[in-house]
Order: structure tokens, then C-alpha cells, then sequence
């Protein structure tokens, strides 16, 4: 099987995800990356950090695809979104320039804690309320927040829905509505990051055509073009099912990812 149908297949996995948990699809994402990437040419060393930064740049499409479908849909608090993004932006600048100085073994454990907090969370959190419609939540302690997510998400590969829905459904938002509003703020984390992956990586930091710094777009633009194609099947499913049992699910393979990466870190 080709590398390229590799990469498509992989997107269609990680679109659905993106628009029906708004969580999860970038870890997915970082762990097929880091297996493959090397078996393409890329450095031991330099694997981590280009899973992450060609997942992230993938992931401003599928979080854009997603989060067009749940425009459509209402479940896109814009106010809310326009308070974030420039503390994702920001995060997600810094958040890649700290990756970038850690070792691939740091940044593979920091990925494998990251999934056991996740997946606890999901099996230990009960069910989410329905959440108050009208709520908007705004102002400038949300672009504090943003700084914060847009970071952490850059440090482990994500677009941020399993900070960024918490938040929200924490402040009164129901969670379909914080699902997408994460899906747009999402758009914002993974540009920010793959800037910072793309600009402030050391000169040839890949030695593979079609790298930008770390960013490997053959891998990215593979990725993006089916999991936005997927990414609103997902929200169909977001509005249509009920979680529990798939966020169950979806818990232990989290565990098993997070299990891979200590394992790897160890070797």
C-alpha cells in the first residue's frame, strides 16, 4: 500500500473523529504519523516533531471542514471564538517553539501522558447536561485560556477539543455547541502551531522534498483532503447519537496510544 493511500485512509479516520468528538483525532493522527514518517526517510530523531507539526497543519482543514458543518447546524459560538483565538494563535506559536527545543523521547512522554489524562477523563466523567443555549461565554479570560490550550495542543498535536469542549460545557454551553465552537478555535490552534513548526525549525530539519521545517506537507495535504471530506459525517453523528459508550471506547484506545509512546520512550 502506498504511503499517499496511507495518508487518505488515515484522514477519513481522523476527519470522523474530529466532527464527532471534537476530540481525540489529532492523537490518532500523531501516533500513525510517527510510525510512518520514518519508514519514509525521516530521521529517527526528528520523527516526533514532524508527526506533530504535519499533523497540526493538517488539522486546520479538517477543523475547518468541521466546523463549516456545525455552522451550518447553529452549534458555532463566534463571539466565543473571536475572544480565543488570539490566545491560540499566540499559544500555539510558543507551544511549537518549546517542542522544537525538547528531545523526541521528552516529546513522545509528554503525548503519552497526555492520552492517559484524556482517556481517564472520559472514563471517570459522567455524562454531559444539556447545557444552556443562550450562553455565550466571552471576554478576555477566554483569550487567556486560548494562550494556554493553543500551547499544550501544540506541544502534543491536537486542535484542542479535549481542553477547549471541557471549558465550555463547564461555563454553560451545550455540548454540541462546544463541539463545533472548538472544531472553529481548532482552525486557529493548527495554524499558529504550524507556523511555529514551519518557521522556527532549524535549517533542514527534513531532508525530504516537500518539507517545510518540520512540517512534511505530502503527509499533511494527504491527511487534510479525506478528513474533510469525512470531518462532516461526524458532526451528522455529533447531532444524531449519544456518546457514552463510543467516548468509552474511544478511552481505551487512547490508553493503548499512550501505552505505545511510554513504550517507544523507554526503548
Amino acid at each position: 500500500m502506498s504511503f499517499l493511500l496511507m495518508y487518505l485512509l488515515l484522514g477519513a479516520g481522523v476527519g470522523v473523529l474530529a466532527g464527532l468528538l471534537g476530540i481525540g483525532g489529532g492523537l490518532t493522527l500523531v501516533a500513525a504519523l510517527a510510525w510512518l514518517l520514518p519508514r519514509q526517510g525521516v530521521p529517527a530523531d526528528a520523527a516526533m516533531h514532524a508527526a506533530l507539526a504535519s499533523s497540526l497543519a493538517s488539522i486546520v482543514l479538517t477543523a475547518a471542514s468541521s466546523a463549516r458543518a456545525h455552522h451550518r447546524r447553529g452549534s458555532v459560538l463566534w463571539p466565543t471564538v473571536a475572544w480565543m483565538v488570539p490566545g491560540v494563535l499566540l499559544g500555539g506559536w510558543l507551544g511549537s517553539g518549546l517542542a522544537i527545543a525538547l528531545e523526541d523521547g521528552v516529546l513522545r512522554w509528554c503525548v503519552a501522558g497526555y492520552c492517559f489524562v484524556i482517556a481517564a477523563q472520559m472514563l471517570l466523567s459522567r455524562a454531559a447536561a444539556g447545557g444552556v443555549d443562550a450562553r455565550v461565554p466571552r471576554g478576555p479570560g477566554y483569550t487567556l485560556a486560548g494562550a494556554g490550550i493553543g500551547m499544550v495542543s501544540a506541544i502534543v498535536g491536537i486542535g484542542g477539543g479535549s481542553l477547549t469542549v471541557p471549558l465550555l460545557v463547564w461555563r454553560g454551553v451545550a455540548p454540541v455547541r462546544a463541539v463545533g465552537t472548538s472544531s472553529a478555535c481548532g482552525i486557529f490552534i493548527g495554524l499558529g502551531s504550524a507556523l511555529g513548526y514551519a518557521l522556527q525549525a532549524p535549517a533542514g530539519a527534513l531532508p525530504l522534498p516537500g518539507a517545510v521545517g518540520y512540517v512534511y506537507l505530502p503527509a499533511a495535504v494527504g491527511v487534510a483532503i479525506t478528513s474533510m471530506l469525512a470531518a462532516p459525517f461526524g458532526a451528522r453523528l455529533a447531532h444524531a447519537i449519544s456518546g457514552p459508550a463510543l467516548q468509552r471506547v474511544f478511552a481505551g484506545f487512547l490508553l493503548l496510544v499512550g501505552s505505545a509512546f511510554a513504550y517507544s520512550a523507554l526503548r
